[in-house]
């Protein structure tokens, strides 16, 4: 072997060698590079996934702690319940003397009523008790003199209700209008005129609306409640 191509074998030797340190060191890099790469990206999921530990546990004790105020809110005793709106009270029934006193003042007006013996009911009382519990409390204590003024105030409308529609008289015959006539009828004509829907309401709790209603059909009320 001359010395040249011994000069060519070691000089191939060496650029393997050469080539082999390179390639290692190329490798060595991209493994530090790789393993750095790694690691930063073990650390950024590590650091988001606390995050998500961290929110979700914040949340979870909001809710715990709205859950525990909810819980305390409904072991609370119960507040106490609002009074309830009183039911109206019927109005009281009129103290009989009271009634005897204001029945009296209507026999007086023989004009307006007929005679005891042509009256459909010998004892409308119970007529009478409606009408005055349509009787506003304030105008209770002079109602007696409320219901003279109002006789004579209509006394030509009276007389003609009787003419027209009392006992004896063409549409009495056909039993209607069996009110008019009776000293009773006075008080309910004056009601009917004064506090119309009062008498109305009282009304309908007790008695027959047919008896009402033909009453203020001959009257001819200013306000027809009846339909």
């Amino acid at each position: 072997m001359n010395s040249e191509q011994h000069d060519a074998d070691a000089y191939g030797q060496e650029l393997a060698r050469i080539s082999h340190h390179q390639h290692e060191a190329t490798d060595a890099r991209s493994v530090v590079l790789f393993e750095d790469g790694w690691f930063a990206g073990v650390r950024d999921v590590a650091s988001y996934l606390l995050r998500i530990a961290d929110t979700t546990a914040t949340a979870q004790r909001g809710r715990a702690a709205s859950s525990a105020m909810l819980l305390a809110h409904l072991q609370r005793p119960a507040s106490p319940t609002p009074a309830e709106t009183p039911v109206e009270e019927p109005a009281p029934a009129p103290a009989p003397l009271y009634a005897r006193r204001v029945l009296a003042v209507a026999q007086g007006f023989t004009w307006a009523v007929a005679a005891p013996g042509e009256r459909h009911w010998p004892d409308g009382g119970e007529f009478l008790d409606v009408a005055l519990r349509a009787v506003r409390p304030e105008e209770r204590e002079e109602y007696s003199e409320r219901l003279t003024t109002f006789v004579e105030q209509h006394r030509a409308r009276l007389e003609e209700l009787l003419r027209a529609y009392g006992p004896g008289s063409r549409p009495a015959s056909h039993g209607r209008y069996a009110l008019i006539g009776q000293p009773e009828t006075l008080a309910i004509l004056e009601r009917m005129e004064t506090n119309p829907f009062g008498l109305r309401s009282e009304w309908q709790k007790e008695l027959e609306d047919v008896f009402l209603d033909d009453l203020e059909f001959a009257w001819g009320p200013r306000i027809r409640l009846s339909r």
